[in-house]
C-alpha cells in the first residue's frame, strides 16, 4: 500500500474528518484503493525491558568466569546446542530455536532513558510513529490504530501507567502528535476494565463527522477521486463499534489462552519484599506482563503495525534502597518475562503468525559485569542483551560474542542504529518507500538507511 498525500486545499477538512480511534480517516480510505507495496504485511511488538537488564543473567551466563562475574542465577541449556541462557529462563530455553539473541549489542551509554524506542536514530520519535508517518495512522480495512503503546493499566485497573521520568514513549519529535501511539488504559476515558468503552456522545460526534464526509464525497465524485464513500462511511462506524473495540477486549479471548499467558499468579504478591522502594513496580510487572503480551498479539492480528509494551521501570538491580539484588530481582522480573514471552511465541506459532510478527526485547543499557558488594549490578553502556523472534528473520542464532567477562563486544558491535534499521526493513520495503511522494527527507533517509543485522536476514 502507498500512503496517500491529500491536497493542501482539503487538508483542514480531512483533519476534522480523521477518526483516530478506530474510524477510517479519509486519507486511509484513499490509500486502501491505491496499488503499491511499501508495507510488507508484518507487525512489530517491541517489549521494552525498562531499567537495563543484565547481559549475564539473561542470554550470556559466563559460568566459566570468576564468581564475581558469572550468572548468579546459574545457567540452563537450550534447545540449540552450545547456547545457554540464565537460569531464570527455563521456558525460553526450550524454545530457543524460535528466537535469536545478540551478544554484541551496544546501546551507547549507561543512562536511564528509552533510547532504543525513542532516539536520535528515529528523529526523536517513537519508532511506531515513524512507521505510521509512512504507513498512515489507521489500518485501511479494520480501522485499527497502526501504532499503539501498552502499559500495565491497559489490562489491569489496579496497576499504574508507566513513569515518564526518563522519556515519553508517546514522543513524536518532528512528526507531530497525529502520529502518536494510541494508549489504552483501564479506567481511562477510552477503556473500562479490559474492554474499550466509548460514551454514546462521542460515538454520536463521530457519526456526525462521518456524515460530513458525504458532502466532501459529492464534491470529489465529479473528479472521480473516490467511489462508494457511503460504504466506507458505514464500514467505519461499524468498525468502531465492533472489530477495533473487540481487539482490546480480552474477555473475548479463549479463557484457556488468557490463562496460558497470565503471569499474575507466578509469584505470591505478598512475597515481593516491600523493603525495596520499587516493589510496586515489581508487582505491576507480575500482574500485567502476560496479558499485555496477549493484548499485543490481538492488536497485531487486528491490523496494528507497531506495538510498544513496557511494564515500568523494573530491570534495575543495584541492590540499594530502591532496587532488589540481581538474584531476587530476576525472580520478580525475569520469571514473568520468561513465561509471557514463551506464551507469546507458542501462541503466534499456533496461529501461523511467527513470520508476520517480529518480537524485539531489549532495554536502554546493560548491567556491570562485576557484581557489586551488595549483590547488585550497576549501570553499564558497553553491552546489553537483545532478543528477537519471528518477523521472517533467521532464528536459533547467536549473533556476535562478548568478552570473557561480558563487559564488551568481542566481535563487531550491533548498535541501536542497526536494530532500528532491522525493524524498519521488517515493516517496510525501502525501494517502494523511495517512490512515495511528500515524505520528509529526514524520514526518507531514516527508513531507507541500509544497515540491518545482516546475520539474521
Amino acid at each position: 500500500m502507498l500512503s496517500f498525500r491529500e491536497p493542501s486545499s482539503r487538508r483542514d477538512f480531512l483533519r476534522v474528518g480523521s477518526l483516530s480511534l478506530g474510524g477510517l480517516a479519509l486519507p486511509q480510505l484513499l490509500r486502501a484503493k491505491a496499488e503499491g507495496g511499501a508495507l510488507r504485511g508484518r507487525s512489530v511488538v517491541f517489549l521494552f525491558m525498562h531499567g537495563g537488564p543484565p547481559q549475564i543473567e539473561t542470554f550470556d551466563p559466563k559460568m566459566g568466569a570468576p564468581r564475581e562475574f558469572r550468572s548468579v542465577t546459574g545457567e540452563v541449556e537450550t534447545a540449540v546446542p552450545g547456547m545457554t541462557f540464565g537460569g531464570t529462563f527455563e521456558k525460553l530455553a526450550r524454545r530457543a530455536k524460535r528466537v535469536s539473541v545478540v551478544r554484541s549489542f551496544l546501546t551507547g551509554n549507561g543512562n536511564h532513558d528509552i533510547k532504543p524506542v525513542v532516539c536520535a536514530e528515529t528523529l526523536g520519535a517513537n519508532l511506531g510513529s515513524l512507521y505510521a508517518r509512512v504507513a498512515g495512522t489507521n489500518h485501511p480495512a479494520t480501522g485499527m490504530p497502526l501504532n499503539a503503546a501498552l502499559y500495565p493499566n491497559a489490562v489491569d485497573a489496579t496497576t499504574r501507567t508507566t513513569t515518564q521520568n526518563f522519556g515519553r514513549f508517546e514522543a513524536t519529535g518532528m512528526l507531530g502528535s497525529v502520529y502518536a501511539p494510541f494508549v489504552p488504559g483501564a479506567g481511562g476515558q477510552a477503556q473500562k476494565d479490559m474492554s474499550l468503552s466509548i460514551p454514546k456522545e462521542r460515538l454520536d460526534d463521530r457519526r456526525a463527522l462521518l456524515e460530513r464526509l458525504d458532502a466532501w464525497k459529492r464534491a470529489t465524485d465529479e473528479e472521480g477521486a473516490l467511489d462508494g464513500t457511503d460504504r466506507f462511511r458505514d464500514q467505519a462506524y461499524q468498525v468502531l463499534l465492533g472489530g477495533v473495540a473487540g481487539a482490546f477486549d480480552l474477555s473475548k479471548e479463549d479463557p484457556r489462552v488468557v490463562e496460558r499467558y497470565d503471569t499474575s499468579g507466578l509469584i505470591r504478591h505478598d512475597r515481593i519484599s516491600t523493603r525495596w522502594n520499587n516493589h510496586k513496580n515489581y508487582l505491576d510487572h507480575v500482574k500485567s506482563l502476560g496479558k499485555l503480551m496477549l493484548l499485543a498479539r490481538r492488536l497485531c492480528e487486528a491490523g496494528a503495525g507497531f506495538v510498544t509494551v513496557t511494564t515500568n521501570f523494573v530491570w534495575d538491580f543495584h541492590a540499594d534502597q530502591n532496587n532488589a539484588t540481581v538474584e531476587e530481582g530476576m525472580r520478580y522480573v525475569g520469571a514473568p518475562f520468561d513465561h509471557a514471552v514463551s506464551a507469546f511465541l507458542d501462541d503466534v506459532e499456533s496461529r501461523g503468525l511467527s513470520d508476520k510478527i517480529l518480537l524485539v526485547c531489549c532495554g536502554e543499557m546493560g548491567r556491570t559485569p562485576r557484581i557489586n558488594a551488595k549483590g547488585g549490578r550497576d549501570h553499564w553502556g558497553k553491552l546489553a542483551p537483545l532478543l528477537l523472534a519471528g518477523g521472517g528473520l533467521k532464528m536459533g542464532r547467536v549473533v556476535g560474542e562478548s568478552t570473557s567477562d561480558a563487559g564488551e563486544a568481542q566481535t563487531e558491535p550491533v548498535t541501536v542504529d542497526r536494530l532500528v534499521s532491522t525493524i524498519l526493513h521488517t515493516l517496510l520495503d525501502p525501494t517502494q518507500v523511495r517512490l512515495m511522494p511528500n515524505l520528509p527527507d529526514d524520514v526518507l533517509r531514516r527508513v531507507t538507511q541500509d544497515d540491518p543485522i545482516r546475520e539474521l536476514l
